[in-house]
């Protein structure tokens, strides 16, 4: 763990005074969680502020200090740990914070575009209304909405998250789905559970995602020449709000109101915005064995699929802007790779550290561009250790996902981009030989050998003695399988590419990381024009603060 020790300052006007002469200080902890100083001192302190209640300091440091007791920034996922006492460093150093500290996870390079809006721009919410949440883990809940009806075409230029007070961690993640538009207003009555046996028809046209937030993210604000187009025959009338509800304490009576705010202009932008799904179909075919410390799964965006639709749509090819990269639980790291031709070209997002809790879009420092031909692979890795049984895809958080959702422009009439890896040659891999047919039941049933005998292809999966040697044998299999191929349109339609069977492309696994540079600041960098700032907002006693920032 890297750590900024800061010293505080005192001024009775609340000016900065640098006075101090250990202001600020390096440390870093040992495998023994010892707080020793470092001998390379990094961080440069740029400008502190204190009054009667706040510290605000800014420092920089170089994103690659090549100190073995620093730890590289990048663009994944930060764990920032915030801590302090109300005296002074002495000789002995910093003295022990007790309950005096926090914990938040950050995109320290997140290349942000402004959200603050120039103007009062109107907006409109998509919200529940007092959803009974059931004492169960997991609950999706749909509930479809009507857009507001517009005489002339608008464009959403921001999206905001509106969590219920106290429930910010059970709203997991929110999805809105474009529905067909060839509906009354009676579907809108009602709410129910997504998925599920009795839900109603309508929710079955709601296809196309045309916006995704998860837990931890914040507002996404589009690009000055790029919106969400609302008001003319091509957009949503009725869409519907996915609401996942993450329950594990099977807490009783809880009763949700959260949704999504849309901001929204008539002044209208140059370009309007698609979102494309791609990665692993959440399927029960994705399949992750216990125990392994690290498993690698890979969902394919097809260069068939990408051929077909961008030589219809857009043949000079979509330019994506923001990439929102989607796993549960076991998730530990996800890339977005792209290849043209073979070639693989610079990767359109990744977060080697990925938290569950922390789910945002992820702006791109420059816009890439995805022509006819090319094909993108979703890399997931996760870590089963603690798990004593397989971990399946599908919709809990103890099921698992590996998605990537891509904001691009111009939009164009391609909503999924997916794969799923073939079951029967996985099953192989643990001896199985025949399985009932036809398929009456699901799960299906194993019919042989004996040791399988009508069990479902799950209970023969968890009954497969793994072990490492086995999971990483089946992982090399896994990532060399045929792969069906998903390729939809909206309106559930498909483009003519859907349900072919595709080998993965021979690349390079797993991908291999440029090498760092050391004192390496890029222009957009923190130590540019991009200071790295801790803000320091605690009560101070005596206006007298010791603070100590980390990162793990």
């Amino acid at each position: 763990i890297n750590i900024l020790n800061l010293n505080s300052f005192h001024s009775e006007f609340g000016y900065p005074n640098f006075s101090f002469p250990y202001f600020p200080q390096d440390y870093f902890t040992n495998a023994n969680r010892e707080l020793k100083k470092d001998t390379q001192q990094d961080y440069h302190l740029e400008y502190a502020m204190e009054n009667s209640t706040h510290t605000i300091i800014e420092f920089t440091r170089e994103l690659h200090t090549c100190d073995i007791n620093d730890k590289s920034i990048t663009e994944s996922t930060v764990r920032v740990i915030w801590a302090y006492h109300h005296e002074d460093v002495g000789e002995a150093g910093p003295k022990y914070h007790d309950s005096n500290r926090g914990t938040k996870s950050l995109r320290l390079l997140n290349h942000e575009t402004s959200k603050v809006l120039p103007t009062v721009v109107p907006y409109f919410d998509l919200v529940n209304q007092d959803v009974p949440i059931p004492n169960k883990g997991t609950t999706y809940w749909c509930q479809m909405f009507k857009i507001p009806v517009f005489q002339e075409k608008h464009h959403v230029i921001k999206v905001e998250p509106v969590i219920q007070r106290g429930h910010e961690s059970l709203v997991h993640h929110i999805l809105l789905y474009q529905c067909s538009s060839s509906f009354n207003d009676s579907i809108l009555d009602y709410g129910h559970e997504c998925y599920h046996p009795n839900m109603p028809d309508a929710f079955l046209t709601c296809e196309t995602v045309i916006f995704a937030w998860a837990i931890g993210g914040e507002g996404f604000s589009y690009p000055p020449h790029v919106g969400l187009s609302l008001g003319t025959p091509l957009d949503p009338r009725y869409v519907l709000l996915e609401v996942h509800y993450d329950n594990p304490t099977y807490k009783e009576g809880l009763i949700d109101n959260s949704g999504l705010r849309l901001f929204h202009t008539t002044d209208i932008r140059k370009y309007d915005a698609g979102v494309i799904e791609a990665g692993l179909w959440v399927s029960l075919f994705h399949t992750i064995p216990p125990g392994m410390p690290e498993f690698r799964s890979e969902g394919h965006c097809t260069l068939e699929c990408l051929e077909e639709a961008l030589e219809a749509e857009k043949p000079s090819g979509i330019h994506v802007f923001a990439v929102l990269l989607h796993a549960h639980l076991a998730g530990r790291g996800i890339r977005l790779r792209h290849f043209r031709k073979g070639e693989e070209m610079r990767l359109l997002a990744y977060d080697d550290d990925f938290d569950f809790n922390f789910q945002e879009f992820q702006y791109l420092k420059e816009e890439q561009t995805i022509l006819p031909g090319d094909n993108l692979i979703t890399e997931c890795r996760y870590n089963t250790k603690d798990r004593a049984r397989m971990t399946w895809g599908g919709l809990s958080t103890r099921n698992e996902m590996c998605l990537s959702y891509l904001l691009y422009y111009p939009r164009i009439n391609l909503t999924r981009c997916a794969s799923i890896p073939d079951i029967m040659e996985q099953l192989q891999f643990i001896g199985v030989k025949e399985i009932y047919r036809p398929v009456t039941t699901w799960p299906f049933i194993i019919k042989s050998p004996k040791q399988y005998k009508n069990l479902s292809f799950m209970d023969a999966m968890n009954k497969f003695k793994w072990a490492k040697k086995e999971g990483l044998s089946f992982n090399k299999l896994v990532l060399s399988l045929p792969v069906n191929v998903r390729c939809s349109k909206t309106d559930n339609a498909e483009w003519s590419i859907q349900g072919m069977t595709a080998l993965p492309p021979h690349v390079e696994r797993p991908y291999k990381t440029e090498p760092l540079v050391c004192g390496a600041s890029s222009s957009s960098s923190l130590h540019r024009n991009r200071a790295l700032e801790l803000p320091v907002g605690f009560v101070v006693l005596g206006s007298m603060l010791h603070s100590t920032g980390l990162w793990s």
